[in-house]
């Protein structure tokens, strides 16, 4: 789960008349695609006790299901920059749809963990693919004026199928079963399919992106600064966020009722925080990304306090959700700006990075859950974040010393 190119950057891309183009009507199914492969990838999340019990694993196991896909995709999405450069965009939107379906629906009649995990790992291709490829695509398709308005409703996927995955998932597992989740995600896999199958138009590639421009995406400080910043935040808040859904049920003592609209009130929130910080990054980058990581590192930090009031509780998820709605969004700016000669491969980059730290966070958030508790998982979430927030206030304290010595060295002739 992550943002895409700066729109109208598709770096390498060739431009297709616009005789050729298959406006709205073919950014809608793209769109669709990210918004089932975003609801795919956070659907163990909301239902995570029930596949457990189903499945007679432990909890911090079941946490597997979020590691599975982040590790896969991280692997997937400079793989498959490269070596997909020469392919037609239509074809690769093609086959990662497909294998979103093959992945969900795997999921949906999985006997067991280790056939469940398979097919997790093949959404994690399919996630790695698309946001470091498909997701350039929708300002190709309509002119150059909408090219903004076209990757605002792409990536407006990633916040609906945030707000739709846990509630979807929590219902169905205290009513029709969780699998029926994944049935109903692989149905939407398909219908993108045919949608992109009947209305994309022809999208030929540009030239394979080198393996050292993705490196260079590593070189710069604040790159490097970024990342780490990247890798703390998203460590953080799975560590914590994986295991949300049995903090509420065992510890709040919410029902599943309430836990689905706790849950689908958080997916709400998060599409508010990453509105307010398209607002705020426009004033500072760094204090945007500062505040969402605060604002994360507190209110995980709180929750452990206030198991026993559901009105803090309630309050505070919605906090988390607003904060972890600016993340990606700003992060991504961040690095944007890092590397702004090479928005591909600092898209890669992103990716893997992002990608990696979900899955390294869900994973030790499966460790501590199953010595320590779920409550652990939200201090270690808390004190992660709390990190990003210094990396980035380390980064921003050092920026603003060099400009300051640079004035200052103008202004007496050094």
């Amino acid at each position: 789960m992550t943002a895409g190119p700066e729109p109208g950057k598709a770096h390498g891309a060739r431009p297709v008349p616009a005789s050729r183009r298959g406006g709205w009507a073919a950014v809608v199914p793209v769109a669709l695609g990210s918004f089932v492969l975003v609801l795919s990838e956070l659907l163990p999340v909301g239902a995570l006790t029930a596949i457990g019990r189903d499945l007679s694993v432990s909890t911090g196991s079941t946490g597997l299901l979020v590691v599975a896909p982040g590790l896969a995709a991280a692997v997937a999405a400079p793989v498959l920059t490269v070596a997909s450069g020469r392919l037609d965009r239509r074809w690769v939107l093609w086959a990662l749809a497909g294998l979103t379906a093959l992945a969900d629906l795997l999921c949906a009649v999985a006997p067991n963990l280790p056939v469940m995990l398979a097919g997790r790992v093949l959404l994690g291709v399919a996630l790695g693919g698309f946001w470091a490829v498909g997701a350039a695509v929708a300002p190709r398709l309509v002119a150059p004026g909408s090219a903004h308005r076209a990757t605002a409703l792409v990536m407006g996927g990633i916040s609906v199928g945030t707000v739709a995955s846990l509630p979807l998932a929590a219902l169905a597992g205290g009513s029709t079963g969780w699998r029926t989740a994944f049935w109903a995600a692989g149905a939407m896999a398909l219908v993108a399919l045919a949608a992109q199958l009947r209305l994309l138009p022809p999208l030929p590639a540009g030239p394979v992106p080198a393996g050292r421009a993705l490196a260079a995406a590593l070189t710069g400080r604040a790159a490097r600064t970024g990342l780490a910043a990247t890798a703390l935040v998203f460590l953080g808040h799975f560590a914590a966020y994986t295991y949300v859904a049995p903090y509420l049920e065992r510890h709040a003592e919410y029902g599943s009722d309430a836990v689905a609209w706790t849950l689908l009130a958080y997916g709400i929130a998060g599409v508010g925080g990453t509105f307010l910080a398209g607002h705020t990054l426009g004033r500072s980058v760094p204090a945007t990304v500062a505040g969402a990581a605060g604002a994360l590192a507190a209110s995980t930090a709180l929750l452990p306090l206030c198991a026993g009031s559901p009105v803090a509780v309630t309050a505070l998820t919605l906090l988390w959700g607003a904060a972890f709605g600016a993340v990606p969004l700003s992060l991504q700016t961040t690095l944007t700006r890092a590397v702004p000669t090479a928005p591909e491969s600092g898209a890669a980059v992103f990716v893997t990075t992002v990608q990696l730290s979900l899955a390294s966070g869900s994973l030790l958030g499966g460790l501590v859950a199953d010595r320590r508790g779920v409550l652990a998982c939200l201090v270690v979430g808390a004190v992660l974040s709390g990190l990003s927030v210094a990396v980035t206030a380390y980064a921003a304290g050092r920026r603003g010393g060099r400009a300051t010595r640079g004035q200052q060295e103008q202004q007496t002739g050094v």
